[in-house]
């Protein structure tokens, strides 16, 4: 090798000296460009500068979504929690609407019956079974109630009759029971007849009107109302309407099945008549 170059040296001089002769020609007339080194640097390391710059885009975007899902899913949350309170909150408003309505149409009703003595009461349970028809109250004999008090909703509409009595709950037999009888009156025509619980009507949620008068003309929406004969239930609290005239078994007698007016499966507080006086 140290014979080549002292053989050589002027030869690799000249050659030497012309490369950085080109170089630096070729430097001055491509001003602008990257010299040859920078330029192969910049050729190896793109794909990679690129590779970097697609994965931390896609971190990027990755990481972006997962808070906005998270952002999302906070603020579902949060809805959904205002939702029930604003639900709860209707609830207690349409609570209280209603209970003032109850209490604004018992007003009314004492107004109108100042004969009558109400308790007020909650319904706490409905009968179980469908041999009877029957709800249970919170009101019992602390509070003066008995049996065989008459229980009214808020509008004076007849419900039942109190059946077993506690200390403070009672058992009302409604009307539409298949034990329930008593006298009934129907109001356009002042015909007297007996309002009874049929086995096969109570599951409609009917009952019937019987031992109607030969000559009693009836018509479907005639009102029914107590007749209080008896002295033991007061008189003229709403039945119920008239839905059809029937023919019985026998073909010899007639009854008219009655639509009652009180909705004997949506009742939430209740009215029993405690006492009253009989009006002549």
């Amino acid at each position: 090798m140290k014979d080549f170059m002292r053989n050589n040296g002027i030869l690799i001089l000249i050659i030497a000296v012309l490369l950085a002769l080109i170089i630096t020609v070729l430097s001055v007339i491509m001003t602008g460009f990257a010299d040859p080194l920078t330029n192969l640097v910049g050729i190896v390391s793109t794909p990679f500068r690129n590779g970097i710059n697609a994965v931390v885009n896609w971190t990027e975007e990755v990481y972006s979504d997962a808070f906005q899902q998270d952002a999302l899913k906070a603020d579902y949350e949060q809805l959904k929690k205002d939702y029930a309170k604003l639900q709860e909150e209707l609830r207690e408003a349409q609570q209280a609407k209603d209970e003032n309505e109850r209490l604004r149409n018992l007003l009314g009703l004492k107004e109108r019956r100042r004969e009558l003595n109400f308790e007020a009461a909650t319904v706490t349970a409905y009968g179980a079974d469908n041999w009877d028809s029957a709800i249970t109250i919170s009101k019992g004999t602390d509070a003066g109630v008995t049996a065989g008090n008459c229980v009214v909703d808020e509008y004076g509409n007849l419900v039942g009759v109190v059946e077993t009595v506690g200390t403070n709950w009672s058992t009302v037999m409604t009307i539409v029971d298949s034990d329930m009888e008593m006298g009934g009156l129907i109001a356009r025509t002042n015909d007297a007849a007996i309002l009874e619980g049929d086995f096969d009507l109570m599951g409609q949620g009917k009952l019937k009107l019987s031992y109607l008068p030969e000559t009693s003309e009836l018509m479907a929406g005639d009102q029914v109302l107590t007749s209080g004969l008896s002295g033991m239930y007061p008189s003229g609290l709403v039945v119920g309407s008239i839905e059809e005239v029937r023919t019985d078994a026998s073909g010899m007698n007639r009854y008219a099945v009655i639509v009652p007016e009180t909705e004997l499966n949506n009742l939430e507080q209740v009215f029993v008549v405690t006492s009253f006086d009989v009006v002549e």
